[in-house]
C-alpha cells in the first residue's frame, strides 16, 4: 500500500536506494530517507502552521531520531522537537534541535527528571500530580521554572492500548491551580492523544472525542480567566489537517509521519487528492538465500505500524533500478524475531545479493534497523549523508567512513 504511493510519487527514491545498496554504500536492514523531500515537506508544514498561528514540534521517533533528518527538519522551519521518551529527547537534543515538548506520550522516569529539566523543554506533559512534583523539583534544583502541560481525559475518549492516563477533565480548574502552586513549575496548558484519527471508510481524517474533551476543558480554563493556554493536539497531523485543528483552538501540533508522507491518508490517495507531502521513506534490504521456492531477505526493521487491517505487503527486488520485479512479501509474525522476510518468486526471480525495497508505515525506534538520509534523489545524483542506528547513534565498522 505505501509502496504504491512511493513508486507513483517518488520513484527516484527507489532507484537511489537500489543504486546505493548495490554500490555497497547502503547496508541491508536500513530505512532510507529522501532528505530533500523531507525538507520540502517540513517547510510546507511550517509555513501553513505560521499562517494559522500554530507552533509545530517535530516527532522523530518513527525516523529513528536520525540526526541528518533532525537537522533537515530544523533548518526547514520546524525549530523544536517533541520527544516521545527520554531516548528521543537525548537524540534530537544531541543533533542540535531544541526540545519543545517532553513527557507525552511517555512520562519522564523519576531518575531522569534532572536530565530532562537540563534540556530546558518548553513544555513538559504530566499525567498526575506526582509526576508534576518530580518535574517541578527537577526544575527548581536548576533554578528554573518549568511550564507543565496536563493531559486530560473524559468518558468516551479513545486511547491506543497502553496509552491511557491523565487528569479527569472535569477537575481541570483544580489541576491548574495545583500545578501553579508547585515550586519550580507553573501550569501552561492541556493536551490529549489522539486528537485526530484516520477514518478508512470515509478516506478522511476525523476529530476524536478526545479533541472535544480538550475543547471543553480549555473553555473552562478560559472562562475562569486563564489566557494563553497551550492546547496541544497531536495525531495524524499533516498540512491539510492544520486548519481544522486551529479552528477549535489548538495552538501546538506535532507532525511526524507527515514529514515522510506516510500517514494513512497519504497511503490512500490516488492522484487528484494527493496530500502536499511527498513520500520520502523506504525500507531497504538484501536477498540472503533461498529455501522452498522463496527468497529470504534480511530483516531487523520489519515492524509494520498497524494503521490498516492486514494487507499483502509487496517488495521490489533486483540489482538494476530499471529492472525491478514486484513480488509478494511474507513478514514474520509478531511473536517471532524478524531475522528474515520472504519473497514469493512465483511472479519473478530474486538472486542472492539483490536489493529489496519495501514501503510501509514504519516505527524505526522500536526496531534493530539502521537509518540513512540521502540527498540529491530528485536530481539523479544520490549521496549518502550517513548511517545511524535506530536510536540516532553513528554506525561503526564498515560504514564508519560514511557518517558525518
Amino acid at each position: 500500500m505505501f509502496l504504491d504511493v512511493v513508486e507513483r510519487r517518488n520513484p527516484a527514491l527507489v532507484a537511489a536506494a537500489v543504486s546505493l545498496h548495490q554500490q555497497g554504500a547502503l547496508p541491508a536492514n536500513t530505512y532510507a530517507y529522501d532528505l530533500d523531500a523531507i525538507g520540502a515537506n517540513a517547510a510546507g508544514i511550517a509555513a501553513e502552521a505560521r499562517r494559522l498561528g500554530l507552533t509545530p514540534y517535530a516527532m522523530l521517533k518513527q525516523l529513528g531520531r536520525n540526526p541528518d533528518v533532525t537537522r533537515t527538519v530544523r533548518d526547514a522551519g520546524i525549530g523544536a522537537s517533541v520527544a516521545v521518551d527520554m531516548a528521543c529527547a537525548r537524540a534530537t537534543f544531541r543533533a542540535g534541535m531544541p526540545l519543545g515538548h517532553v513527557g507525552h506520550l511517555v512520562q519522564v522516569p523519576r531518575g531522569e527528571a534532572d536530565e530532562a529539566a537540563a534540556m530546558t523543554p518548553r513544555e513538559w506533559t504530566v499525567f498526575s500530580e506526582h509526576k508534576a512534583r518530580e518535574a517541578a523539583a527537577a526544575a527548581a534544583r536548576l533554578g528554573l521554572e518549568q511550564r507543565l502541560v496536563a493531559r486530560v481525559h473524559a468518558g468516551g475518549d479513545e486511547f491506543y492500548a497502553g496509552h491511557e492516563g491523565g487528569f479527569a477533565a472535569e477537575d481541570v480548574l483544580e489541576v491548574a491551580d495545583r500545578l501553579d502552586a508547585l515550586d519550580g513549575a507553573r501550569f501552561a496548558g492541556l493536551t490529549t492523544f489522539p486528537a485526530l484519527l484516520f477514518d478508512r471508510e470515509r478516506n478522511a481524517v476525523r476529530r476524536t472525542h478526545n479533541l472535544a474533551t480538550l475543547e471543553r476543558a480549555v473553555a473552562r480554563l478560559q472562562g475562569a480567566g486563564r489566557a494563553d493556554v497551550v492546547v496541544n493536539g497531536p495525531g495524524t497531523t499533516s498540512t491539510r489537517t492544520l486548519a481544522a485543528l486551529a479552528e477549535v483552538g489548538v495552538t501546538h501540533v506535532e507532525p511526524g509521519h507527515a514529514l515522510t508522507g506516510s500517514t494513512p491518508w497519504h497511503a490512500t490517495t490516488t492522484g487528484d487528492d494527493d496530500l502536499p507531502e511527498v513520500p520520502a521513506a523506504v525500507y531497504v534490504s538484501e536477498v540472503s538465500h533461498h529455501h522452498g521456492g522463496r527468497a529470504y531477505f534480511f530483516g531487523g526493521g520489519l515492524y509494520v505500524d498497524p494503521v490498516f487491517p492486514t494487507y499483502q505487503v509487496q517488495g521490489l527486488v533486483g540489482s538494476d533500478p530499471d529492472g525491478l520485479a514486484r513480488l509478494d512479501a511474507t513478514l514474520p509474525p509478531r511473536e517471532a524475531i524478524d531475522y528474515y522476510g520472504q519473497l514469493d518468486q512465483a511472479r519473478g526471480t530474486a538472486a542472492s545479493g539483490d536489493t529489496v525495497v519495501l514501503g510501509f508505515r514504519s516505527q524505526a525506534f522500536v526496531t534493530r534497523a539502521f537509518t540513512a538520509g540521502i540527498t540529491g534523489v530528485a536530481s539523479g545524483n544520490p549521496q549518502l549523508a550517513g548511517v545511524w542506528t535506530a536510536e540516532g547513534t553513528p554506525v561503526l565498522g564498515g560504514f564508519v567512513g560514511r557518517r558525518p
